[in-house]
């Protein structure tokens, strides 16, 4: 039988972290948060793109669509952080309602905007 070493890491208290290691660590947290808010610019306007030309009042006939878009966004950033190498396994339920939170304010605010935009430009 063979045995297997398993590497811990030793999770250090915010006394024993060096000042490298805390600047490590808040560069991996702002990645993380502009991943967000990238995702939630794409998405709102992905959703703005895709939900149609809007009436007078500023609805789409998809408006559900864009919603669904943001939600995808939200799911996929799992993934994006696995492929940037910032790994999800230390985000807690808090981080990821961060995330989420993050996503869905930027997506909200791009595809209002870009809304907003359309009914000044529309003549009246």
């Amino acid at each position: 039988m063979s045995e297997e070493i398993i590497e811990e890491k030793v999770l250090l208290t915010k006394k024993q972290k060096t000042r490298a290691d805390k600047q490590a660590e808040h560069v991996v947290r702002i990645k993380r948060t502009l991943i967000a808010c990238l995702l939630g610019l794409g998405t709102g306007i992905l959703s703005y793109i895709a939900g149609g030309t809007p009436d007078g009042a500023g609805f789409q006939n998809d408006g559900l669509l864009g919603f669904m878009l943001m939600l995808a966004g939200i799911v996929v950033q799992k993934h994006i952080f696995l492929l940037t190498g910032l790994g999800s396994t230390k985000l807690g339920m808090k981080d990821w309602f961060y995330q989420g939170f993050m996503t869905f304010a930027f997506w909200f605010m791009s595809w209002a905007i870009l809304l907003t935009w359309f009914i000044s430009t529309v003549p009246k």
